[in-house]
């Protein structure tokens, strides 16, 4: 989805203040970032981290394998068929079945694919409803109903956790994190991207931001409280600005 991305999936096992900390690591330590030394001294850090009291431990396995995704998310963007957009897709006729083969090949010459290749996407689960970072789009076919799937692969995530999902409707242009001085772009009636945390279950959901309780900075940021109301399960929340993204079209 702290905003930092990407959204882990599942169990959260990074904590959002880690994510955004890697998050900006990885765009100024170049490879060094996979080196066992400097994933270790990084883990030892994040397990000290005040933030990380009574959760799990870190692994630098886990750590290193966080960047190696993020690696291959950046390379994904040049070798994976960019096939969403906010442009409308114009699908063919429907005439292939879901057992139509998995390839570029199942989408006709007539359909229009732009060239997206410097966007992100995050992507629905449908196991969970919660929003998570797309790694690459792996391949899409045309459903017997018209409707264009694609395969996705989660950033942090392995091909066990691939899934198929509805173009249109699970997937999107990232959500945006935000800057303390940014709080201002947030308003109530937003739909926001919001981190639920709780004990068995961490991620990212739609929320609707309800009020908004203005307060003045000071030197650890932004102190303003926003009430959300997940719209998965219309529960209310207040939450601080690193738990919120915002929405590209905002």
């Amino acid at each position: 989805m702290g905003q930092p991305q990407p959204k882990i999936k599942k169990d959260s096992i990074f904590t959002p203040s880690e994510i955004e900390q890697m998050e900006k690591l990885f765009q100024k330590a170049e490879d060094q970032y996979l080196n066992q030394n400097f994933c270790q001294k990084l883990t030892k850090k994040f397990n000290l981290d005040s933030g990380r009291a009574g959760k799990t431990a870190l692994q630098w396995k886990q750590v290193q394998s966080w960047f190696q995704c993020k690696q291959q998310a950046g390379m994904a963007k040049v070798n994976s068929s960019p096939i969403v957009s906010k442009e409308t897709v114009f699908l063919p006729d429907a005439s292939l079945s879901n057992s139509a083969p998995e390839s570029s090949s199942d989408i006709s010459k007539g359909a229009k694919v732009p060239d997206l290749s410097e966007l992100e996407f995050e992507a629905k689960s449908s196991k969970d409803g919660a929003w998570y970072d797309v790694a690459s789009f792996l391949t899409h076919r045309v459903l017997s109903s018209g409707e264009l799937e694609v395969r996705v692969r989660y950033i942090g995530f392995g091909a066990e956790e691939d899934e198929w999902v509805n173009i249109k409707k699970a997937i999107r242009e990232r959500s945006l994190p935000l800057e303390p001085s940014e709080c201002g772009k947030v308003e109530v009636g937003d739909l926001v991207l919001c981190y639920m945390e709780r004990k068995d279950h961490a991620s990212y959901f739609d929320a609707h931001v309800l009020e908004i309780k203005r307060r003045l900075h000071d030197i650890r940021g932004c102190r303003c409280l926003f009430l959300v109301r997940y719209d998965h399960d219309h529960v209310e929340e207040r939450v601080n600005l690193r738990r919120i993204c915002r929405r590209p079209s905002y």
